[in-house]
């Protein structure tokens, strides 16, 4: 165990552990739009700056990637952190000013407005999904394409994935919604920022509800070693 302050307040934590996780541990505020407990820390957004003091150095750092140390200073809202982090927030308003949860992110931070160039985004490249898609599931299915403003999340070359099984996991971690998936009958619908995927979904064979895309179910057979017929029956009406 290490001992650090934050915001004054003395902490206990894991050696290994990041300041972001100390301070989500101990109620302490840092916003954070890439940041999940589920994938790799990634300091994409960068919203989650703190100010750490070590020695007579002071440095912003972001709090995602930043191992605690013992008697480590931090501040996680000070004049400098709340000016850059003012700064990152109106660069993502501009970036997808209709989004709802940018704008409630924006307003609880102070920013309402931004003098920067509008766009119509909805995804940040936080790259959430990419990772979930790589570290959780296993099959790399999108990623980040292009260079500078063309950056984008995409399957390779804009193309249906071979290898994407409708999971929805890429849907569930994304911070602003700007990935999407339903399930209209017996096909569930993907939708990414420039293109989308359809899914057959497998029927129950009691109950006769569509469940779950056939393709992911084939994947979990096959990865843990199931029998074919595992996933015959939906989980409301498995034994």
């Amino acid at each position: 165990m290490v001992t650090l302050t934050i915001d004054g307040r003395k902490v206990q934590a894991e050696e290994g552990a990041t300041i972001l996780e100390v301070a989500e541990d101990n109620n302490i505020y840092i916003p954070a739009l890439c940041s999940n407990e589920a994938v790799k820390p990634y300091g994409a957004c960068r919203l989650c700056l703190v100010e750490v003091t070590r020695g007579k150095r002071e440095r912003l750092v972001a709090s995602c990637l930043y191992e605690v140390e013992e008697g480590l200073k931090v501040k996680t809202n000070s004049e400098r952190i709340a000016s850059n982090r003012k700064m990152l927030m109106e660069l993502l308003l501009a970036r997808c000013p209709n989004n709802k949860e940018i704008q409630d992110l924006a307003h609880k931070l102070g920013v309402d407005g931004t003098s920067f160039e509008l766009e119509d985004k909805q995804c940040i490249l936080c790259a959430l999904c990419v990772r979930a898609c790589d570290e959780v599931v296993g099959v790399s299915a999108i990623s980040l394409v292009n260079r500078g403003v063309d950056r984008e999340m995409a399957t390779p070359f804009y193309e249906p994935s071979d290898v994407c099984i409708g999971c929805g996991s890429c849907a569930y971690v994304c911070p602003t919604g700007a990935i999407s998936f339903k399930d209209v009958g017996d096909t569930r619908y993907i939708k990414w920022p420039k293109n989308g995927m359809e899914f057959k979904l497998k029927k129950c064979k009691t109950c006769g509800r569509y469940w779950a895309p056939e393709k992911q179910l084939d994947y979990i057979i096959k990865k843990v070693n199931l029998a074919p017929d595992a996933f015959d029956n939906c989980p409301d009406c498995r034994d």
